[in-house]
């Protein structure tokens, strides 16, 4: 008995992942046989169909006491309006449910159950750490997860998943990259099951840059403050006077209260740096926390997109601008936003290659399956989804988009530290999972 708090797994793969998700695949597959071959109507298959409007939903959690991203179905509704309002998608309406997930197994749920019920051709663009729970009614359903946030390994394994971006796999591995340069690394996480996964991740950048592995501070999640453990990371990563060690805290929302705590104990240390995933800060936090003189000044952070500041996001300002300008719920350097907006531009592609056709879930999934092949702007690769990825030997067989970029807080702004993005297939595939 170690004592810890269990909490949801994620990021936690166990081979043979291959496996697991040929048995989904065959599951996901019987189910569809049985539904159509039964007198019933496969559910999810009439939305969308002749004139009817396109019915999808979004959820995420919001008013909760832990991570919120009310910002993700407030965009996905604006984005319904805008399209609207522009001739809906390919000639049809669009129309969005939204869910509240709470945070809750439960509440998850039955945000998939209602989409079931409701008949939607797909959940797009949406935040959870349940996807134990979410799923198996989706999938029964046949209905597709396109563009989640990627918080779970079922994410990308689910055959009825299509992730837009790499999730904290790809965030830490180019992490790790960007810190081969530095002295000691001490790795600041939650000491839970989900916790215990990240250090193999980061690890993974490292060692592929010639470091050694990270030192493993393991920290409570849910703390009001860190203050030893800011000394205990300060005193690991300054053991070598002639090179500078890196702070990397992996605390989700309790970063923030990490950071206030390492403010004042970095004062009686040496100068070391600290870096970390886009999703534990972003421009909010770092304007929150005092901007250019605020602790996150110089760090690095690794994200999955460009900078907010990147006119490839003009369009999405666009519909911001448009639709919801006094909505401060929605703001454009949000990664939650961003993604909702990369999983609507997914939806659209979709729509308009079937050609006029019946939108339902089964034509959803069959175009993604078939190949479709998506560009974003260039805000992501060109996104094609197959059974078994590149990395599907390490236990992510969903995962397409291995691509990050580097970012640097620089006079309180992030800002590109590195042009470009940098691809860490290689990188993951090497990394030690187990």
């Amino acid at each position: 008995m170690t004592g810890r708090r269990r909490t949801r797994s994620t990021f936690l793969p166990k081979l043979p992942r291959p496996v697991r998700a040929t048995a989904l695949a065959a599951g996901a597959l019987a189910a569809s046989v049985s539904l159509t071959t039964g007198c019933g109507v496969v559910p999810g298959a009439t939305g969308g169909s002749g004139d009817d409007p396109i019915k999808v939903m979004t959820w995420a959690p919001e008013d909760t006491n832990a991570t919120n991203k009310p910002g993700m179905p407030a965009f996905a509704q604006a984005y319904a309006r805008w399209v609207n309002a522009h001739g809906g998608l390919d000639g049809r309406e669009l129309t969005v449910l939204t869910c509240n997930e709470r945070n809750d197994s439960l509440a998850a749920a039955r945000c998939a159950q209602r989409a079931v019920d409701e008949g939607v051709v797909a959940v797009v663009g949406s935040y959870s750490q349940y996807a134990d729970s979410f799923l198996p009614p989706l999938e029964g359903a046949g209905i597709p997860y396109i563009g989640g946030y990627g918080l779970t390994t079922d994410e990308f394994t689910s055959p009825l998943s299509y992730p837009v971006n790499g999730g904290q796999p790809t965030l830490l591995a180019g992490l790790g990259r960007a810190l081969a340069g530095c002295g000691p690394v001490a790795l600041v996480r939650p000491d839970t099951i989900a916790g215990d996964a990240l250090p193999s991740l980061l690890d993974s950048g490292l060692t592929a840059g010639g470091h050694a592995g990270t030192q493993d501070v393991r920290a409570a999640e849910d703390a009001t403050e860190y203050s030893g453990k800011a000394d205990q990371a300060l005193d690991r990563t300054t053991t070598n006077p002639a090179k500078q060690g890196c702070v990397v805290p992996a605390l989700g929302d309790r970063t923030d209260t990490f950071m206030d705590s390492f403010r004042r104990a970095r004062e009686d240390h040496a100068d070391v740096r600290t870096a970390m995933v886009l999703g534990n800060v972003d421009q909010t936090v770092i304007n929150a926390s005092g901007g250019a003189s605020g602790p996150y000044e110089g760090s690095y952070i690794t994200g999955w997109y460009p900078v907010e500041t990147d006119a490839r996001w003009d369009p999405m300002k666009k519909v911001i601008s448009e639709q919801a300008f006094d909505d401060n719920r929605i703001d454009a350097a949000d990664a939650g936003v961003q993604t909702t907006w990369i999983a609507y531009t997914v939806l659209k592609e979709i729509v308009e290659s079937l050609g006029g056709g019946q939108v339902t879930a089964d034509a959803v999934h069959k175009a993604l399956d078939n190949g479709l092949k998506v560009t974003t702007g260039g805000l992501t690769p060109t996104l094609k989804w197959r059974f078994q990825g590149p990395l599907a030997a390490v236990g992510y067989p969903r995962l397409v988009n291995t691509d990050v970029t580097l970012q640097v807080v620089r006079e309180g702004r992030l800002v590109s530290a590195r042009k470009g993005f940098t691809d860490v297939t290689d990188t993951l595939k090497n990394a030690d999972l187990d």
